[in-house]
């Protein structure tokens, strides 16, 4: 990616001839205290604004979850119209500095970078020449965000995800607890949904993961889903086992190929990704200490001895990344299941050069 190029953050205004306008407004009043030192702002970066990247941002708006925006992408018109595009809506959005530019002097001091950006797949391109390109575009985009902003914490949204979590990883030299990628937070809301509209329930009042590669190899962890509280294999064992393993395969496969159908119908996926990705945006710089399943680091857990490989887990968030990963029991089945998934993975991240 381009990192030369001129931050653009304002359009024309008042400060563009020198003049304060604010003082033919407000006037201070008589003995007041000089300003006290403000509590820091909170800081986001995008990086990679086409249709992932800029629902994204409008999701990061519209959740009043920073008080300043960072957009970064090659294209300089693109990213200048997306911004005024953006400014134009302020009078209907909480207060946000909105900033975007071809250089990443523009994130500098962001508290979290979330990269989008990522190489397209070619007609008849392979897998790995496909990652090999994507590593390219990866070693433009890290080394400077990492630069400008030493203490951030990356969230990698680029596909395919926990691969290029690991290669964010190694390229920016950062403890793994500050490299997270988005990982099957969104497939495990999709299995939320799947289940809640099979027993006509909310969503809310099921608790589910699905853990591993975000791919095809993911994992659903039946053993641990509970439906209000209430184990659901437990309530399922007395009626009709077979048909109802049927059932749960089917609800797996389709959380597996739910995004295909998506990019089917519109050709592209963007607003449960941007949903997904706010809502760990949230639990990092709020320091609410959630559960989410997302890419981390997994050497170590659940028997996986494979390299320093990233695959999801459900790992407890806050203001300093990854603070851990919950002790989620697994079957004997669901273990190998993840441990092939991890090998899944590790065969494509040993042929990268980095």
């Amino acid at each position: 990616m381009n990192t030369t190029g001129n931050v653009m953050q304002k359009s024309a205004s008042s400060s563009s001839f020198g003049l304060d306008m604010a003082q033919a407004f407000f006037k201070p009043i008589q003995k007041m205290a000089p300003p006290l030192p403000t509590k820091r702002l909170t800081k986001i970066s995008v990086v990679g604004i086409g249709n992932v990247g800029m629902a994204v941002a409008q999701t990061i708006l519209t959740q009043n979850l920073a008080d300043e925006l960072a957009l970064v992408d090659g294209n300089p018109d693109k990213a200048r119209g997306e911004m005024l595009d953006l400014q134009h809506a302020a009078a209907f959005l909480p207060r946000t500095k909105i900033l975007a530019s071809t250089d990443y002097v523009v994130t500098a001091t962001s508290d979290l970078c979330i990269v989008t950006a990522g190489a397209r797949q070619n007609p008849g391109e392979s897998r790995l020449n496909l990652l090999g390109r994507s590593l390219a575009r990866f070693s433009e985009i890290i080394p400077p965000l990492a630069c400008h902003s030493p203490e951030t914490i990356l969230l990698i949204v680029s596909n395919p995800v926990d691969v290029l979590t690991y290669v964010a990883w190694k390229l920016s030299g950062f403890p793994s607890n500050r490299v997270l990628g988005s990982g099957t937070n969104l497939d495990s809301s999709r299995f939320r949904f799947l289940i809640a509209d099979h027993l006509d329930i909310n969503a809310q009042d099921v608790q589910a993961y699905i853990i591993g590669e975000h791919g095809d190899s993911s994992v659903a962890l039946w053993s641990s889903v509970s439906v209000g509280g209430v184990s659901m294999l437990s309530s399922l064992e007395s009626h009709e086992p077979i048909l109802q393993t049927l059932t749960l395969e089917k609800i797996h496969k389709e959380v597996v190929h739910s995004a295909n159908e998506v990019i089917s119908l519109k050709g592209y996926t963007s607003w449960a990704i941007a949903y997904s990705v706010a809502s760990l945006a949230r639990t990092i710089l709020r320091d609410q200490r959630r559960i989410h399943p997302v890419s981390v680091l997994a050497k170590g857990f659940h028997g996986i001895c494979e390299g320093d490989i990233f695959l999801s887990l459900p790992a407890r968030l806050g203001r300093s990344g990854v603070l851990d990963v919950a002790n989620v029991i697994l079957t004997d089945e669901e273990t190998q299941k993840l441990r092939d998934s991890a090998k899944t993975i590790f065969e494509v991240q040993s042929q990268l050069c980095i």
